[in-house]
């Protein structure tokens, strides 16, 4: 049993970071203090000071532990790094359900290419973003391979016999396979397409303004046009660039918005002197969490996550802390000077209380966003009240779905919601391993049998139960599904998702055949076609990447010498079979197993 009182008497006079538990084990919040001994017994005295959130949290407290640290600064940095590994209750929190895509130019290439990307690597590429709107990134990276016609394929080397892709002869890919340009051209390409990425827009408006006037000189009018398209969609892209700031620097604008526990952070991104961008980021912040708490945290999370660190940080109001966190973000870039800054007077304070109104606009669109969606979900838990008899204020719902091709390669899928919100994070996946052929009723006990089985065994992947199961199909799967569960003994509610001639969801449907039409309640329909749309297209996703997978193994396992070791080496390091075709003797021995015999195998089978 752990003695509060008496751990409290053992704590140093030390820098370090303290971590508070619940009865069952779990971190509920991570601290860092100058002093050990007194930040902690801080929590433990009198509540008459407290916030309601840290009464709430000691309440909670049935133990603690703590690291000591050499160093405020050390404190700073493990602190940041157990509250992203625990993700604690009580401690504020950048929400990152989904990672946001960023674009990606592959500079350490002899021919760059322009990707999207949801991975940070330090593979020498230069990366831009976050962005929250990934529709944005694909529009904005097809207009510049497009405009500058820029390799997209991955091949590095090209054969004497390689024939050009379609890009080529579209006239969308400048043909570098051909040979027809050298690295020192393609570069002022690439280097035009960075300015765009930057925030330094004008090089590219001029480009596409001087191909529009040559194509339209020499009447090419059609060319010309698509020209002055090009020009329309970056100028669309670059609307919020609408301020310059004296100077051309590199900074960034963070700002809070929303009320209460509906909590966004705003980052305006300053590029090259120009406002170039605006992202929101969702915090999770428990109870009442302060402006010192809510930019602190944000600046810890954001930064040592995603972002590539400015010179210049912009804030409307001091921390207290901002020195630690400077000395903070300078660990966090290229070891260069930070600085954040409360503007009092100049282009930066304009630029500062254009940012504010903007703010204030955003933070009504966010409350009206939030209490639409309450209502939404307070109708949808009527919904489930009524078709349960059960009344709750969160429900959750699983939908299971069978995907194969004429029997082969049969997989399961199993999608979670919240309410109105998918939990990707309980998303499941199952091979379906003791059916044969085409049997989806099978496969579909084999999933459910495996899934609920595992929650009993007391399995943590597994262990929350569903308030409701919907299946996506009608009375077969339905009563497929309740013999499973009657089998375990276990009493969940199952509802099938019969569809119509048009292949919507048009009722739901028990296990003796009774329907409820969802026509006269159009909430109900569209969440049901959403789970339905979701579930089907998780399982199909993992339909074809098995089958894919299992197509390429086919493929190397034909080569003598090649088992599921060197198979599997191979395309790990390849990036597709297509550069396995493509490689020669050396770059193929220089994979891990692969033998100059291997290797000279690899060559004959696919010439």
């Amino acid at each position: 049993m752990f003695d509060i009182k008496e751990n409290l008497k053992k704590l140093p006079d030390c820098p370090g970071v303290y971590m508070h538990k619940d009865r069952l084990g779990q971190v509920i919040y991570v601290g860092k203090a100058v002093s050990l001994k007194n930040r902690v017994r801080q929590y433990f005295q009198s509540s008459a000071n407290q916030s309601p959130k840290v009464r709430a949290m000691v309440s909670h407290i049935a133990e603690f532990e703590y690291i000591t640290c050499q160093t405020e600064m050390e404190a700073l940095i493990l602190e940041c790094n157990l509250i992203k590994k625990y993700a604690p209750k009580y401690n504020v929190l950048l929400r990152d359900d989904k990672t946001y895509p960023y674009i990606k130019v592959t500079v350490h290439e002899e021919y760059p290419r322009i990707l999207k990307t949801r991975l940070l690597k330090k593979d020498g590429s230069r990366y831009f973003g976050p962005y929250s709107d990934a529709g944005a990134v694909n529009m904005i990276i097809e207009l510049l391979n497009k405009v500058f016609m820029l390799k997209r394929c991955s091949a590095s080397s090209f054969p004497d016999d390689y024939r050009p892709c379609l890009n080529y002869h579209i006239k969308e890919c400048r043909g570098i396979c051909t040979g027809t340009i050298s690295p020192q051209e393609y570069r002022t390409y690439v280097d035009k397409a960075l300015d765009f990425l930057g925030g330094r827009q004008k090089p590219v408006l001029d480009y596409l303004g001087s191909r529009m006037k040559e194509a339209s000189d020499e009447m090419n009018y059609e060319e010309a046009a698509v020209y002055r398209d090009y020009i329309a969609s970056a100028k669309a892209l670059g609307e919020t660039q609408r301020v310059t700031v004296i100077g051309g620097h590199d900074m960034d604008m963070i700002l809070p918005a929303g009320s209460g526990e509906n909590r966004v952070m705003v980052l305006f991104t300053v590029r090259g002197g120009k406002l170039s961008g605006r992202e929101t980021f969702s915090m999770k912040a428990e109870g009442e969490d302060d402006y010192e708490s809510l930019m602190s945290q944000f600046i810890q999370q954001y930064y040592s996550r995603w972002a590539v660190v400015p010179g210049e940080i912009i804030v409307p109001e001091p921390l207290k802390e901002q020195a630690l966190l400077e000395e903070f973000l300078e660990t966090q870039g290229d070891g260069r000077k930070v600085k954040i800054t409360v503007p009092k007077k100049g282009d930066k304070r304009a630029l500062l209380e254009l940012a504010r109104r903007d703010v204030v606009e955003l933070s009504k669109t966010i409350d009206l966003k939030v209490a639409s969606a309450s209502e939404k979900e307070r109708a949808l838990c009527e919904s489930f009240a009524r078709l349960l008899g059960e009344e709750k204020e969160r429900y959750r719902v699983e939908s299971y779905d069978i995907s194969n091709t004429n029997g082969v390669d049969t997989v399961g899928a199993m999608v979670v919601f919240s309410n109105l919100k998918p939990v990707k994070k309980d998303y499941r996946r199952f091979k379906i391993r003791t059916v044969e052929g085409q049997d989806d009723y099978g496969s579909l006990a084999e999933m459910l049998e495996r899934r609920f089985r595992r929650a009993l065994e007391g399995d943590s992947g597994f262990v929350s139960m569903p308030d409701l199961i919907l299946m996506d199909g009608g009375r077969g799967q339905v009563t497929a599904a309740e013999k499973v569960l009657e089998h375990l003994g276990l009493h969940i509610p199952v509802l099938g998702m019969a569809k119509d001639d048009s292949h919507r969801t048009r009722a739901l449907v028990n296990g003796r055949g009774d329907e409820i039409l969802l026509k006269d309640n159009p909430l109900l329909f569209k969440y049901c076609g959403t789970v339905q749309e979701e579930v089907h297209r998780f399982a199909i996703e993992y339909h074809r990447n098995l089958r894919s997978r299992n197509t390429i193994g086919s493929v190397l396992d034909n080569i003598p010498g090649i088992g599921p070791v060197k198979r599997n080496a191979l395309l790990s390091h390849f990036d597709s079979v297509e550069d396995i075709k493509k490689a020669d003797m050396e770059k193929l021995m220089e994979v891990k197993g692969i033998t100059e015999k291997n290797a000279r195998a690899i060559r004959e089978y696919f010439s």
